[in-house]
């Protein structure tokens, strides 16, 4: 038989204090170090764990934040994922981490469904951060936007997608490249995302040729979407909004027999840990995913706790450079041209 589960009351009778003053000392409430000490080594002998939905009850609160996810195929939010559950976590917090597959109908259900389960507030990267529903939705629970910006949150962390772009199509424009892919996992049903955006009105400033595409997360997918892109117009540079597509380009570069650099550049937008371990190393866009999580999870547990100041965090990219990106093909110098 297992062990019938101790009670509060169980805990009051080994400390001589009533079950309300116990009670205030589980949760570090209107009680002495002293008395908190006491009681939580009177619960750890008792076996004494709190009735998750007996505080819940108590409390009105879950102790879960509802995590949505717009693509868990993307390697880089898997790692967004797992850090800020486990800031959660250190927060006495879990996540309910939810995944939209990149579908925007897909997000919106399940982030109703989150409400619902009366998460005590949801962390969310959006799909389709235009959607019509968000506003509603942050009315009834503290909702913390990652990436883009969300109308009615309780804060938001977002990218500076406009300096993210003007320094990538800048970099490939300085190295002669005007005629540049762009895979995108936006789809068009949602054409209003900053980053997509700002990619075309930099590529209209620069003077550059740019061929958009959308494309899934997914490895076997985004290398399909990057065999048909270099298999008809080959362009010189292919700048993916995700590592994962570009690691899909990869894929497809070596089924066609095309070498990186040498025949076509590839840029990524994450700094995901396995860029740098590619041959040759993905040049990327990085966002500084610890900054993001810490922020995340900080902005998170001020909103769960009743914070009422609306908290904006804005995320500076920075360019990492390494072996995927040279000078467009047409610019190169003969073999054995030295410069002075």
């Amino acid at each position: 038989m297992p062990r019938k589960r101790a009670t509060i009351r169980e805990v009051a009778q080994a400390t001589g204090l009533s079950p309300a003053a116990v009670s205030y000392a589980l949760r570090g409430l209107q009680v002495s170090e002293e008395t908190k000490e006491r009681v939580r080594v009177a619960a750890a002998e008792l076996g004494y764990e709190a009735d998750p939905i007996a505080r819940a009850l108590a409390s009105g609160r879950t102790g879960m934040i509802g995590l949505l996810c717009g693509s868990l195929e993307d390697l880089w939010q898997q790692s967004l994922a797992v850090g800020i559950s486990r800031g959660l976590r250190e927060k006495d917090r879990y996540a309910l981490i939810l995944d939209a597959f990149g579908d925007p109908v897909r997000e919106r259900v399940l982030a109703q469904q989150l409400r619902d389960q009366r998460v005590d507030g949801m962390i969310v990267q959006p799909i389709d951060p235009a959607a019509a529903f968000w506003p509603e939705l942050c009315e009834s629970l503290p909702v913390i936007a990652v990436g883009d910006s969300i109308a009615g949150t309780a804060g938001e962390v977002v990218f500076d997608n406009r300096r993210g772009v003007t320094l990538a199509l800048e970099h490939l424009r300085a190295l002669g490249h005007h005629r540049i892919a762009v895979l995108t996992p936006t789809r068009a049903s949602t054409p209003d995302r900053p980053a997509d955006v700002f990619v075309m009105a930099e590529a209209e400033r620069l003077g550059l040729d740019i061929q958009v595409a959308t494309s899934p997360h997914g490895l076997p997918d985004a290398t399909a979407v990057a065999h048909e892109v270099l298999s008809e117009k080959v362009p010189t540079a292919v700048f993916c909004f995700a590592d994962s597509i570009a690691y899909g380009v990869y894929a497809a570069a070596q089924e066609l027999g095309l070498s990186i650099p040498g025949d076509v550049s590839v840029m990524g937008y994450d700094n995901h840990p396995m860029s740098g371990l590619l041959t040759p190393g993905l040049t990327t866009v990085d966002w500084g995913i610890d900054g993001i999580i810490r922020a995340a999870v900080r902005l998170m547990s001020a909103a769960a706790d009743g914070g009422t100041r609306r908290r904006h965090v804005v995320q500076a990219p920075a360019l990492r450079e390494r072996g995927s990106v040279a000078r467009a093909p047409d610019l190169r110098r003969p073999a054995g041209h030295r410069g002075s």
